[in-house]
């Protein structure tokens, strides 16, 4: 595909040096973003979830040729799999639309199942990854309860207990995407309370929908897109539907959610810097009364603190890509850009929005939607105060003191 708009020299993006098939990469997004999905999606209410069928058809055929999806499935189950820094790019500049927290609502980047399933056998992956790599199933991870989420292996509730061959699920998970609709799920329940100094035993179950004893309710939220409460009553789950070793779900679940946290910051990065982008575009043809906005002091410091955020979180979250690429660990990594990068995406379009003034809030505009869905990016992932927790111990732990108190 001819590329435009970059040099062979050109290899700077926002102020950072990158390999030039990542650059390439990142104006071919860019331009699969203004040319075929912002015309489908300028036809969407406000607050769409996603597109039309033959719409969403549309533009997973044109990614699917662009190799955009299928990105975290294994080549031999006929994955795209691609560098750590290619799935943050893509993370970033896919997330710049009105459907931006949502990227994978339009169809055109999704494509796999959520990368948990490949922990499991291959009959398990056979029955409900290749389905989901296929586009014919979807699924869920629930891990969320009542009493919260922060903090699983010591919070999870819901009991598994095996009687014969099978195993028989009570309790409630909360706050779980896209449970209606899947066609299975994974959900992390207690099988041991653990010994003295031990922590309880977690294992991971693959659900379905249609299980005796299970229901789902609908929770409406501050965004469009409702999460949902699982009630399982006595539900009985096969033998066979274990994921992963029986008491050893809880490092399933950690594998998961640092992978995730990483691309997971940069499509906020991505939503921020499109609206400091329009906010800069509105600022120089809004007129004052003594000239133009984008010569006020008051506007150019909210640019000014909003490009400097980004560009430190996005540093972060390419360093910490780099270190996945490198083989590195990436817990406390991923713990950092999850947390600057959620909440300087937060300041940014607050900012954004301060500048377009009433227009800001207005549905028209994307702004509002963002940043409703940004607010929840904040707990989404893990609240930013246990991600606090997680950098504040390691420092602690791998720090000695300095000079004066090492």
């Amino acid at each position: 595909m001819t590329q435009t708009g970059v040099t062979e020299t050109e290899t700077s993006h926002y102020g950072i040096r990158l390999p030039q098939e990542l650059i390439l990469l990142r104006d071919q997004i860019r331009r699969f973003m203004r040319e075929e999905v912002k015309p489908i999606e300028d036809k969407l209410p406000h607050d769409a979830l996603g597109c039309m069928p033959e719409d969403r058809r549309h533009l997973r055929g044109i990614a699917e040729q662009m190799g955009l999806t299928r990105l975290t499935v294994p080549e031999e189950y006929g994955g795209n799999p691609v560098s750590s820094m290619a799935r943050v790019i893509i993370a970033e500049e896919s997330a710049k639309c009105r459907l931006g927290a949502y990227a994978p609502a339009l169809g055109a980047f999704g494509g796999g199942p959520p990368n948990i399933i490949w922990a499991g056998t291959e009959q398990q992956i056979e029955k409900y990854g290749i389905p989901a790599v296929e586009g014919r199933a979807g699924a869920f991870v629930a891990i969320t309860e009542p009493t919260g989420g922060s903090d699983p292996r010591n919070n999870i509730q819901t009991r598994a207990v095996k009687e014969g061959d099978r195993w028989v699920l009570n309790g409630r998970k909360m706050w779980i995407t896209g449970a209606k609709a899947a066609t299975y799920g994974v959900i992390f329940a207690r099988t041991d309370d653990g010994g003295e100094g031990q922590p309880p035993q977690i294992t991971a179950f693959i659900v379905e929908p249609t299980f005796a004893g299970i229901s789902f309710n609908e929770i409406p939220v501050i965004r469009a897109l409702s999460p949902y409460e699982i009630v399982l009553d006595n539900c009985e789950v096969p033998t066979e539907n274990v994921l992963g070793k029986v008491g050893e779900g809880f490092s399933v679940a950690q594998s998961w959610l640092v992978d995730a946290r990483i691309p997971y910051a940069a499509g906020c990065i991505g939503i921020a810097q499109e609206a400091l982008d329009m906010a800069c575009g509105w600022v120089k043809q809004r007129p004052t009364r003594d000239g133009m906005l984008d010569g006020k002091q008051a506007i150019q410091w909210m640019i000014a603190d909003s490009e400097v955020e980004l560009r430190a979180a996005r540093l972060l979250v390419y360093d910490a890509a780099s270190r996945v690429d490198a083989g590195e660990p990436v817990k406390v990594d991923a713990s950092v850009c999850k947390l600057y990068g959620t909440e300087t995406a937060g300041r940014v379009v607050d900012r954004a929005i301060q500048m377009f003034g009433g227009m800001g809030v207005a549905k028209e505009m994307p702004l509002e939607r963002w940043y409703r869905e940004l607010r929840v990016k904040r707990i989404g992932e893990g609240p930013s105060e246990v991600h606090r927790m997680v950098i504040a111990r390691d420092k602690l732990r791998n720090t000695d003191g300095g000079l004066y108190f090492g």
